[in-house]
């Protein structure tokens, strides 16, 4: 499995092997200077495959495979549990053979439809023939292999289809680029804190945010640090819009000085106007720090309930709050409040953590969580965000990310 993590370098290592030795050139180099012998055979194949495969062994290849057909399967199986039941296997197999056949076509263009099912029908005939006579009144049979053009029309429509996802895959990479610019970069240094926060897309742009705004005050002493994990109903494009205008009316708040119970209902207030009725709803949970006391208001709005694990190993669940932000205008939320004393860890995620699927289709569930905050409590959040990850790709396989993961762990020293 897709954890993120927001930090991260990339070295670059340069050599001088390949420059030329000292006067080389000169008159008095030796006169028979040794030529590298023209790539062969075995070289270009290797070379080959290296581009194909980008270096990837066969079990990496098999394992990505995989996780594709999974994927795929899901997307056209869509519905098949609601098919009515058929009294045979044979019926129940030909009924579902039959749903996937439609799933395909459908996800085409009505051009690339007939394009298609005229290549299927050639592939499916073994030929065709006729015979004419020819000018010497001689009888001259002629046969057409279908089998030939109807894979030729088959790779034309796959080409029409690999353009059009190259072209969406561009446009998606640079909607990557753009919400990465949204979200908070190398964590914020808290004097006494250790903070930590990922996340993992389950497309290739997500629903999921999260952020840590410092609210300065009138005095240094009123300096509140505010702490957000959001998810935006829906995932993919659609949410990933939906998360740039929380993002923008949330800082626009923010800066503006009113309270943290102020600031969700004007997010709430604004997101009633946007959210198509109610459909495009965002859970989401927000925290305003004193840094210097430990003292900590929030508000829950529908979000997966935080965890705060005192140092003694008892959980304090942070449930205060009301709704989802964008479903009702008027919706009221309690503001709750806790404190953070030393060794004490503050635990935000959204659902795509808990509720990560096994091949088995077993969920990772919030116990199996606990367990690892409980083992690696001692050490700092980033060594245990990549306990985490690690955790969760063993359990998930290669079963598809099924929604967006994001995690924020905030410790006092």
């Amino acid at each position: 499995m897709q954890l993120r993590l927001l930090s991260g370098t990339r070295g670059q290592f340069s050599t001088a092997k390949n420059e030329p030795a000292y006067n080389d050139e000169s008159n008095m180099a030796s006169p028979n200077p040794s030529v590298a012998p023209p790539p062969g055979f075995k070289s270009n194949t290797r070379k080959f495959w290296f581009r194909v495969s980008e270096g990837l062994a066969l079990r990496d290849l098999w394992s990505q495979f995989e996780k594709d057909a999974r994927s795929s399967y899901r997307l056209y199986s869509a519905g098949i549990d609601d098919l009515e039941e058929q009294p045979t296997r044979r019926r129940r197999g030909w009924q579902i053979a039959k749903a996937l056949f439609w799933a395909v076509l459908e996800k085409l263009t009505p051009a690339r439809r007939v394009l298609l099912l005229v290549g299927l029908v050639m592939l499916l005939f073994p030929g065709v023939g006729f015979q004419y006579r020819n000018k010497g009144n001689d009888i001259q049979v002629s046969e057409l292999d279908l089998h030939v053009w109807g894979g030729l029309v088959i790779f034309a429509v796959l080409l029409l289809e690999l353009a059009d996802r190259v072209v969406m895959k561009r446009d998606l990479e640079i909607a990557k680029d753009i919400q990465a610019w949204l979200l908070p970069g190398a964590p914020l240094q808290i004097p006494g804190y250790q903070l930590a926060y990922a996340t993992r897309p389950a497309n290739t742009v997500a629903g999921d945010y999260y952020d840590v705004i410092l609210r300065p005050g009138r005095e240094r002493s009123d300096d509140r640090i505010l702490f957000v994990v959001a998810d935006v109903a829906g995932k993919s494009i659609p949410a990933a819009m939906l998360m740039a205008t929380f993002q923008a009316s949330l800082r626009t708040l923010s800066a503006s000085g009113v309270t943290l119970a102020e600031l969700v209902a004007g997010l709430n207030r604004y997101s009633c106007s946007n959210s198509s009725g109610g459909a495009r709803y965002t859970t989401a949970f927000l925290a305003e720090l004193d840094a210097a006391t430990g003292d900590l208001t929030y508000v829950n709005a529908g979000q997966n309930v935080p965890i705060l694990r005192k140092k003694s190993g008892i959980v304090e669940r942070l449930e205060a709050g009301g709704l989802p932000i964008g479903m009702f205008a008027e919706s009221a939320y309690q503001v709750g409040t806790t404190r953070m004393e030393s060794g004490d860890w503050l635990v935000i995620f959204t659902d795509g953590i808990v509720e990560a699927e096994s091949a088995k289709a077993e969920e990772y569930g919030e116990p199996e969580f606990l367990r690892v905050l409980d083992r690696q409590a001692g050490v700092a959040p980033g060594e245990l965000l990549r306990s985490l990850l690690s955790e969760l790709d063993r359990f998930v396989g290669n079963t598809p990310q099924h929604d967006d993961m994001t995690c924020l762990l905030l410790k006092r020293v």
